[in-house]
C-alpha cells in the first residue's frame, strides 16, 4: 500500500490506526449503557411508571416512540454544531458526561427523575452519537482500503456493548431492582469517557477532532465563548424536553395532546422533515453533478434504513413486551435479556460476511449497495413471518417456545449486517468533506423516524389492561396478527429496492 494512503508517522495497531481501538473501547461502554437502559425501559414503563393506566401499552408505546426518535433527531443538530464550531472530541466529551448524568438520575426511584433522566440523555446522545462514527471516518484517508474493515471492527465495539448490557442490566433489574440495572447502565457510560479521554491524554488521535476554526470556538455570544455558550443552552434543553415527555402520563388513547391527532414530537419531526429537506435541497443544488449522485446516492440508502429500523427497532417494545407476555423463556434468560440476542448474533455473524463481501468483491461479484439493502429488508420480514407463525406452538396459557424468538433475531441479525455496517460506511464515502458529521446526523435521523413507526405499530398492538402479568391467548393473537403484518410490509418494500436497483444504476452509474 502507497505512503500516500498510510501515513509512516501514523500509530498502527493491528494494520489500523491506534485511534480506532480507543474509539472501539469508548464506543463499547457507551452502548453498553444505551442498550442496558433501553432492555429496561419499556418493562419499567408498562410495570410502574404507567402501571395504574388502564391504558398503559398505549402510552408507554407514545413514550417510548418519542424518546427514541428525540435521541437520533437530535444527533443531526449536535453532528452540525460539531462540523461548524465545537469539533469531535469536545463534543463527544460533553455528550458523554450529559449522558453518564441521566443513567445515574434513572436510578433515583421517582417519575420526575424518570423524565429528566431520558432528556438528560436525549440531548447529550445529539452531541456523542454522530460524532465518535464521523471521528472513526476520519483516521482514515480516502482511498485506503482498510477503512470498511475498520467500521467493521468499530461496529463489533457497538454490539459487544449491546450483547453484554442487556444480560447484566436484566440480571440486576430482576436481583434487586430496575434502578440498579439503570445504574450499572451509568458506570458503562463513564467507562467510555475514561478510554476516550485516555485517547486523548495519549495522543493516539493526532490532529484529528480539534474545533474547525479557533476563532468561532473562542467566538464570544453575550460575552461567553461559544465552547461554554453551546454547553449552557444544550443543558437549558434538558428540562423542557423533560417535560414534553412529562406530559405523556396524562396521555389518552385518542393521542389528542396538544394539538389534534399530532402530538408534539410528531409536530417537530414534521417540522425537522421540512427543514432537512430545504437544507438537503440547497445542498444538491450547489454541488457539482458527481457530488450530487453521491448525495443522493446516500439520502436513498437512508431512506432504505429508516425502513429497516422501523421494524427492527420493535425490539426495545413490542418484541421485549412479546418475550415478557407470551414466550416460554424456560428460565434461559429473563424478557429484558432477550434484548442482548440480536448484539451477540451480531458478533457472531459480523466477520464471517464481512470476509464474504471481501471474497465477492475480489472475484467481481459483490452485490451494489441497494441489492444488499433490498436483501435486508427481505430478511426483516422473514423474521417477523417467523413470530407470526408462533402461534401454532402455543400452549393452553399461549406461551410459545423460545425457539420462535431464537431463530426470528437470527434472520433479522442476518438482515442487518447487510445494511447497516456498509451503510454506515458508505454515508462517510459519499458525503462532501465539509458536511460529513451533518449527514451522519441524517443518517441517524433516519433511526428517528423509525421510531415514529415503532410508536404507530406499539400503539395498534397494545394490550389494555393494568394486570402486570397479563398474557394469554388473546395477548398472543394480537401480537402475532401484528407480526404477520409487518412480515408483508418488510417483505414489499424489499422487493420494491430490488425491482428500483437497477434503475438506480442506471441513474447513478458507478456510484455504488
Amino acid at each position: 500500500m502507497s505512503k500516500s494512503i498510510i501515513s509512516t508517522e501514523e500509530q498502527q495497531l493491528f494494520g489500523h490506526p491506534k485511534g480506532l481501538f480507543y474509539l472501539f473501547f469508548a464506543e463499547l461502554w457507551e452502548r453498553f449503557s444505551f442498550y442496558g437502559m433501553r432492555a429496561l425501559l419499556t418493562l419499567y414503563m408498562v410495570e410502574e411508571i404507567f402501571k395504574s393506566l388502564s391504558n398503559r401499552d398505549f402510552a408507554t408505546a407514545a413514550v417510548y416512540a418519542s424518546y427514541g426518535s428525540l435521541v437520533y433527531a437530535s444527533t443531526v443538530i449536535g453532528g452540525q454544531i460539531s462540523d461548524k464550531i465545537l469539533g469531535m472530541r469536545s463534543s463527544i466529551f460533553f455528550g458523554g458526561i450529559l449522558m453518564a448524568i441521566g443513567h445515574f438520575v434513572l436510578a433515583i426511584e421517582n417519575d420526575i427523575a424518570f423524565f429528566l433522566a431520558l432528556a438528560f440523555i436525549i440531548v447529550g446522545n445529539g452531541f456523542f452519537k454522530p460524532n465518535i462514527s464521523t471521528f472513526v471516518g476520519s483516521l482514515y484517508k480516502d482511498g485506503d482500503v482498510r477503512k470498511d474493515s475498520g467500521f467493521t471492527i468499530f461496529y463489533m465495539g457497538i454490539n459487544i456493548g449491546g450483547w453484554i448490557a442487556p444480560l447484566l442490566c436484566g440480571w440486576l433489574a430482576v436481583k434487586y431492582g430496575y434502578h440498579y440495572g439503570f445504574g450499572l447502565a451509568g458506570i458503562g457510560m463513564l467507562a467510555g469517557l475514561i478510554f476516550f479521554w485516555s485517547g486523548i491524554k495519549k495522543n493516539v488521535f493526532g490532529d484529528k477532532g480539534l474545533p474547525p476554526n479557533k476563532e468561532v470556538y473562542e467566538k464570544k455570544i453575550v460575552g461567553i465563548p461559544q465552547k461554554t455558550f453551546i454547553p449552557i443552552v444544550a443543558s437549558l434543553c434538558v428540562p423542557v424536553i423533560a417535560f414534553i415527555l412529562a406530559s405523556y402520563k396524562s396521555i389518552t388513547t385518542d393521542d389528542t395532546f396538544l394539538i389534534g391527532e399530532k402530538n408534539i414530537v410528531g409536530i417537530i419531526f414534521l417540522l425537522i422533515g421540512v427543514g432537512i429537506a430545504i437544507y438537503l435541497i440547497k445542498i444538491l443544488a450547489g454541488v457539482d453533478l458527481e457530488q450530487r449522485k453521491k448525495l443522493i446516492m446516500a439520502i436513498l440508502i437512508t431512506f432504505f434504513m429508516t425502513l429497516f429500523w422501523g421494524f427492527h427497532e420493535l425490539s426495545g417494545s413490542v418484541i421485549t413486551l412479546f418475550a415478557s407476555r407470551n414466550v416460554d423463556l424456560g428460565g434461559i434468560m429473563t424478557a429484558a435479556q432477550t434484548n442482548s440476542l440480536n448484539s451477540m448474533f451480531i458478533i457472531i455473524l459480523a466477520i464471517p460476511i464481512s470476509l464474504l463481501w471481501g471474497y465477492l468483491s475480489k472475484n467481481k461479484m459483490n452485490p451494489r449497495t441497494p441489492y444488499k439493502f433490498g436483501l435486508g429488508l427481505l430478511l426483516a420480514g422473514a423474521s417477523f413471518y417467523i413470530l407470526s407463525i408462533s402461534g401454532a406452538s402455543a400452549d393452553e396459557n399461549g406461551m410459545v417456545p423460545f425457539a420462535y424468538l431464537f431463530i426470528m433475531y437470527l434472520v433479522i441479525s442476518i438482515g442487518e449486517l447487510f445494511m447497516s455496517p456498509v451503510g454506515l460506511s458508505k454515508i462517510t464515502d459519499l458525503s462532501p468533506k465539509n458536511i460529513v458529521a451533518f449527514m451522519m446526523g441524517i443518517w441517524f435521523l433516519s433511526s428517528a423516524y423509525a421510531f415514529q413507526i415503532v410508536g404507530f405499530i406499539g400503539k395498534q398492538l397494545s394490550v389494555e389492561s393494568t394486570n402486570a402479568n397479563v398474557g394469554g391467548l388473546e395477548t398472543l393473537s394480537i401480537y402475532t396478527d401484528g407480526f404477520h403484518l409487518i412480515s408483508l410490509y418488510a417483505i414489499g418494500a424489499g422487493v420494491i429496492v430490488l425491482v428500483l436497483s437497477p434503475l438506480m444504476k442506471k441513474l447513478l452509474g458507478n456510484v455504488h
